[in-house]
């Protein structure tokens, strides 16, 4: 729930950003001159990425999130089998065991999202987000009957 809450207050803070850039571009638009509606335009476009780039990633949690319901609803989400350290990390050599095994079984069975769903939980507990990313791009991908990307 605390992760809920914090993306959005961020979302909702880089909404409040986005309006305030874009208001600023739309004032050096309405200056006239050359170089005020150059800068106008090129300030517009900030926002306008960054609001593209909020949806796709509010879009891709929110895909995780019913991928994760319904793995849940399935009783097939990965157990916590990781030690921790005294402070409450992962521990590193715990979670490239269990990266291991999610990975053979993700290549066991390369068409089925739930192991991709799992493989990005064990990437994203190795520290490594890129990785989990794509492997949870690739769940939802397949879930959804969408073509893969490369």
């Amino acid at each position: 729930m605390r992760a809920k809450l914090t993306y959005a207050v961020t979302a909702a803070v880089l909404v409040f950003y986005f309006v305030l850039v874009g208001s600023r571009g739309v004032m050096l638009i309405q200056s006239g001159t050359v170089i005020t509606v150059t800068f106008g335009i090129a300030v517009l476009i900030l926002p306008v990425i960054g609001v593209w780039f909020l949806w796709k990633n509010t879009q891709f949690v929110r895909n995780a999130n019913r991928l994760a319901a319904e793995l849940d609803a399935e009783g097939g989400l990965p157990v916590d089998e990781l030690r921790r350290t005294a402070g409450g990390r992962i521990d590193r050599d715990s979670a490239d065991e269990v990266f291991a095994k999610r990975k053979a079984e993700t290549e066991a069975a390369p068409d089925d999202w739930r192991s991709w769903f799992r493989l990005a939980v064990a990437y994203h507990d190795a520290r490594d987000t890129p990785r989990a990313r794509k492997a949870m791009q690739r769940a939802i991908a397949l879930h959804d009957g969408r073509p893969l990307q490369a």
